[in-house]
C-alpha cells in the first residue's frame, strides 16, 4: 500500500544510522513489526496467572507421539483413522531396510585360521 507520512527527520537519520536498513521504507516495516510484536507479547503477559500447568508434559507428549505414530501405521497399511497427522510425522517415517537385520555388518573372510598348533579353523 502506498502512504506518504511525516517522519522526523532526526528520528529517521538516528535509525537508519544505528539500524542495518538500507532504505527509510525497511526502517518503518521494521517499526511496524516490533509494535506487532509487542501486541502478541502485551498478549501473553495479560494471560499471566491464569494458565494452569498440570505438570506432566512428558507424558502427554508421549501419548500424543503414540497417537500420532498409530495414525501413521494405519495410513501406510492403508486402514481408517481419525484425525489429521502431524507433518513432523510423515517426515520420520524411515523406508523399510533394504538388508535382513540379521546380516553380518562385516564379511568374513573365506579363508580360514591356523591356530598355535597349526591346524585350521
Amino acid at each position: 500500500m502506498r502512504t506518504n507520512i511525516e517522519i522526523d527527520d532526526k528520528l529517521m537519520d538516528y535509525v537508519m544510522s544505528t539500524g542495518d536498513y538500507k532504505t527509510k521504507r525497511e526502517a518503518v516495516e521494521a517499526g511496524l513489526q516490533l509494535i506487532k510484536r509487542r501486541k502478541v507479547y502485551d498478549g501473553l503477559l495479560a494471560l499471566r496467572g491464569k494458565l494452569h500447568w498440570i505438570g506432566d508434559d512428558e507424558a502427554a507428549w508421549a501419548e500424543y507421539r503414540a497417537d500420532q505414530l498409530a495414525k501413521v501405521q494405519a495410513q501406510a497399511a492403508g486402514l481408517p483413522f481419525e484425525g489429521e497427522i502431524d507433518p513432523v510425522f510423515l517426515t520420520q517415517v524411515a523406508p523399510p531396510p533394504s538388508a535382513p537385520v540379521s546380516a553380518p555388518m562385516v564379511q568374513e573372510p573365506a579363508a580360514g585360521y591356523a591356530n598355535k598348533s597349526g591346524s585350521s579353523k
